[in-house]
């Protein structure tokens, strides 16, 4: 397996993490309106309408606010300032969110983590798969590919799946994809050949179609790299093992 195919793998799981942290974001950002809705809701329905102390003409004068024009001493009321967290402390606890939800449970198998972990990622990856695939079908037509021509481009996505998920699960048992840690620089290091890996790809597919054919499919807007990371098996990944002691 080429270096190119590795990065493929990385780059593509990282956006699977990627659409699980935006996950997490959403989710809390949500709890957090709808804790705060709830919370109005309550405090307005249950308080007693407010008295304007100026208008009272039930109380006695002395027991009255201050009339208009008043100076009055009292400071006005003030909640408590939230405590806030540095760019590191939200860093830290969104790492720690993420190791909690894609790494494995204390005595969880392989089979419950993929029942707990895949339906987070399935929803937005089959919303993905089938955008990429329209637009597949789109870009074809417009190209003028051929069934024969698309049967041979199916074959040549085919291989190159099997090659990523099975670097992918690789990479995930010896611990250089790990939902545990942060491994920026090995990240970045993945990342940087990526290009190799598309040149590699598209070589082979300017085997099957034209360069006419080529062209009319990146005016149309379609993305190689893109079909081929939404569409590769990842239901096949392995879980990741169990933390470290």
């Amino acid at each position: 397996m080429t270096r190119a195919t590795y990065v493929l793998a990385g780059t593509t799981i990282l956006g699977l993490l990627a659409t699980v942290w935006l996950w997490l974001e959403n989710r809390e950002l949500r709890d957090d309106l709808a804790d705060r809705t709830a919370k109005a809701v309550a405090d307005n329905s249950a308080a007693p309408a407010p008295r304007d102390p100026w208008l009272d003409s039930t109380k006695p004068e002395e027991e009255r606010g201050p009339r208009s024009g008043t100076i009055t001493t009292t400071p006005p009321p003030t909640l408590p300032k939230p405590a806030k967290e540095n760019r590191n402390e939200l860093r830290a606890r969104r790492n720690a969110e993420l190791s909690a939800l894609l790494g494995r449970l204390e005595g969880e198998t392989e089979e419950e983590w993929k029942s707990r972990v895949w339906p987070l990622i399935d929803g937005r990856l089959s919303k993905l798969r089938n955008r990429t695939e329209d637009m597949r079908k789109l870009a074809e037509e417009q190209a003028g590919v051929s069934k024969d021509q698309s049967a041979a481009l199916d074959r040549i996505f085919d291989k190159t799946y099997t090659e990523v998920v099975d670097f992918a699960n690789e990479a995930i048992a010896d611990g250089r994809l790990s939902p545990y840690k942060r491994d920026v620089a090995n990240w970045l290091e993945l990342a940087g050949g990526f290009g190799t890996m598309l040149n590699g790809v598209q070589g082979q597919i300017g085997k099957v179609l034209s360069p006419t054919q080529l062209k009319a499919m990146y005016e149309s807007g379609f993305e190689w790299s893109e079909y081929i990371g939404v569409n590769a098996p990842w239901e096949k990944l392995r879980a990741p093992p169990p933390p470290p002691k």
